[in-house]
């Protein structure tokens, strides 16, 4: 089996399953409670989010553990957009966002919310200008990914922190969920108020995730409960998940230098390879996009009919993000780009991990080179 879709989600470590397994079955109390036995499972806790910390180069009262990167964003939009409302109701994003905040987005407009998409250039890349040129006397939230899960575009975060530092009432929330790991990203000097990561895009669990919140940030709470995570998230932790959240996290970093090398090597070759073939339209841009992902098309073949094809060989990639793939529809993030509406529904994303080599990705062009030609039999 040859795996190519880690954007979807990444096979975890085997060292985050033993650790997740070990405080599952030994330090299973609640951390709330008040026993010596709650207490060891609260100092777990402590200690993964001090980690994460560390790594993230923040504060420790910055992290919040969530359920992973839609409630982060959810977390993120809602709370800073609800709890800022006095201040201004106009909020900014960019038109090729993730789903959980552009539909997060567009609750707020029915709820009264003003909202502004801002465009993005062929290669699917927002402005800093553009978005300064909307900033108005009400805005009071902003929010761009660091990097597009399709086509793997970067966004210029430094860019638009820097330029916010002339708006300080306006929080800025950066959506790193498919950036951290690939993608360097310095929290504080990049003037970030929020950011939101999961722990399954880099080897963690699914269902595990972390908000960053910005000390002196104040957002509202989406959970009413227990008060727990400083009464940002109610909810009893998963003190087992947010443990194998941090070592995943960990062992990324430490991997970071040579796995981003393997996976721009790995890219850059299948995108010389695909470039050959006349059917196929790479929709990555050559620049400012991040070294795991590779969108291209496939002139007159639908995706989902070449997507099967490859798994019949046991290679899996996807066709747009994980969440969008079951919904019969052109890709918004390659139509906002600019990319015909025919182009984008042939659209196919291979996406890294550090794992991937040299020798999956010859099988891999082999395996679609075969399969283009057996689908244009097909279609005579």
């Amino acid at each position: 089996m040859i795996y190519f879709d880690n954007s979807a989600t990444t096979k975890p470590y085997k060292e985050v399953l033993d650790s997740f397994l070990k405080v599952s079955s030994d330090y299973f109390a609640n951390p709330s409670s008040l026993h010596r036995f709650g207490g060891q499972a609260e100092k777990l806790l402590s200690q993964a989010r001090e980690q994460v910390a560390q790594l993230l180069q923040v504060k420790t009262n910055e992290i919040y553990f969530t359920s992973g990167g839609t409630e982060s964003n959810n977390l993120a939009v809602k709370g800073a957009a609800l709890r800022n409302r006095n201040k201004g109701k106009h909020l900014i994003t960019s038109s090729v966002e993730h789903p959980s905040v552009r539909l997060a987005m567009e609750q707020l407009e029915q709820v009264g919310f003003d909202i502004t998409y801002v465009p993005v250039d062929r290669n699917g890349r927002v402005s800093a200008t553009d978005i300064e040129a909307a900033i108005r006397k009400d805005t009071s939230f902003i929010s761009i990914m660091l990097v597009n899960n399709e086509v793997g575009t970067i966004q210029p975060i430094k860019e638009i922190g820097e330029m916010l530092k002339r708006y300080p009432t306006i929080l800025f929330h950066v959506d790193a969920v498919q950036g951290i790991g690939k993608v360097p990203l310095t929290l504080h000097e990049d003037r970030i108020d929020l950011c939101s990561i999961s722990g399954h895009k880099f080897h963690g669990l699914k269902g595990t995730g972390v908000l960053y919140v910005r000390d002196g940030v104040r957002i509202t709470p989406l959970f009413s409960g227990g008060s727990q995570e400083r009464a940002l998230r109610s909810g009893t932790e998963n003190v087992a998940g947010a443990v194998a959240l941090a070592k995943a996290l960990r062992m990324t970093f430490d991997r970071s230098t040579a796995g981003i090398e393997n996976m721009r090597n790995i890219q850059n070759m299948l995108r010389q390879e695909l470039s050959k073939n006349e059917r196929i339209q790479i929709n990555t841009p050559s620049e400012n996009s991040a070294p795991h992902i590779l969108n291209f098309s496939l002139n007159g073949i639908k995706s989902e009919v070449f997507i099967h094809a490859l798994e019949e060989k046991e290679i899996f990639v996807s066709t747009t993000s994980a969440c969008s793939s079951k919904k019969k529809t052109a890709s918004t993030t390659l139509t906002a780009m600019g990319v015909p509406k025919a182009t984008a529904e042939s659209a196919v994303r291979i996406s890294l991990s550090y794992d991937n080599t040299t020798e999956e990705a010859l099988k891999v062009i082999e395996a679609i080179e075969n399969s283009l030609k057996q689908l244009e039999r097909v279609m005579k």
